[in-house]
């Protein structure tokens, strides 16, 4: 068993035992199962400081998931760094290894290089300057409606409830029972509608478009291709990449432009989008929304 496989059954021991934990030891082990590199490269000291638990609290997680104390709890993280599996290893050799490693290995390593590749193509064809200034179109705007059919409804709804989060006025469409046209009838000028469907295009979709561009509203276009007629008909057009071994485009590249998108409005909002946020958040702690976590 190589250093990664060990690394990684030491972190399938801490979930499994998780329950079983104190509420310290549930601290100790929720950092090193998001920071898993840290182990190999810290100190029992360093990762408790990390962890804002104590050194003891480490040690006694170590040997509740089977380990003598905190050293023999790291060796499995040291030998991965050893063999340089710590950091993302190189993508070829990445993908044979799982490509051996059972009958659906070929489709696991098939679906992570898509998804790498989508990810790596969109954000490659796409210039900073030109989501900053969608993202200025979007903060000086009245309202924003986000328009997706199908599964990109999902990503519309999506954007619209991170955007909520900070800023009001903003509407996934189409609403239920409504119709994307419908949805738009008193929108205008002061607006702007971001829509999104890739190939096959949704004539629905592509109809609100031509309803969005006679009111004058801004249009921020998400589609698969330069030649799409959302890319065509949009005043900010992002090609995204969609390829996907599987008989439905993906996803992922979408949501992480769209995640990004929101980051860039953020960034040019004035600074009360900031408080507001915070505020949204702190009245979700107060009303117990939020599973309280062990200090």
């Amino acid at each position: 068993m190589n250093g990664t496989n060990v690394s990684n059954h030491v972190l399938e021991r801490l979930t499994e035992e998780w329950d079983a934990l104190t509420p310290e030891a549930q601290k100790a082990a929720r950092y090193v199962l998001e920071n898993p590199n840290d182990v190999g490269v810290s100190t029992v000291r360093e990762i408790a400081e990390a962890a804002k638990v104590k050194p003891n609290t480490f040690v006694r997680m170590a040997r509740q998931v089977g380990f003598e104390g905190y050293e023999d709890f790291r060796a499995p993280f040291r030998e991965a760094i050893r063999k340089g599996a710590v950091s993302f290893p190189d993508r070829a050799r990445w993908l044979q290894d799982i490509r051996k490693s059972g009958d659906l290995g070929g489709l696991y390593a098939d679906m992570a290089l898509g998804a790498i590749r989508n990810l790596e193509e969109t954000f490659a064809g796409i210039d900073a300057e030109a989501l900053k200034s969608a993202a200025e179109a979007i903060w000086a705007s009245r309202q924003v409606f986000t328009l997706g059919v199908g599964v990109n409804n999902a990503n519309a709804r999506n954007f619209t409830y991170l955007a909520s989060t900070g800023m009001v006025q903003f509407h996934a469409i189409p609403r239920p029972g409504s119709s994307p046209t419908d949805d738009l009838a008193w929108a205008d000028s002061r607006d702007v509608l971001i829509a999104m469907s890739m190939r096959p295009y949704r004539s629905e979709v592509v109809a609100a478009i031509e309803v969005a561009r006679e009111q004058g509203l801004t249009i921020i276009g998400l589609s698969d291709s330069p030649a799409s007629p959302i890319i065509r008909a949009a005043d900010h057009g992002f090609v995204v990449a969609v390829d996907t071994p599987q008989f439905f485009p993906s996803s992922v590249s979408t949501i992480a432009l769209l995640e990004t998108l929101l980051s860039f409005v953020i960034a040019v909002a004035s600074e009360e989008i900031v408080e507001r946020v915070e505020k949204f958040h702190d009245r979700r702690h107060q009303l117990g929304i939020y599973l309280k976590e062990p200090e």
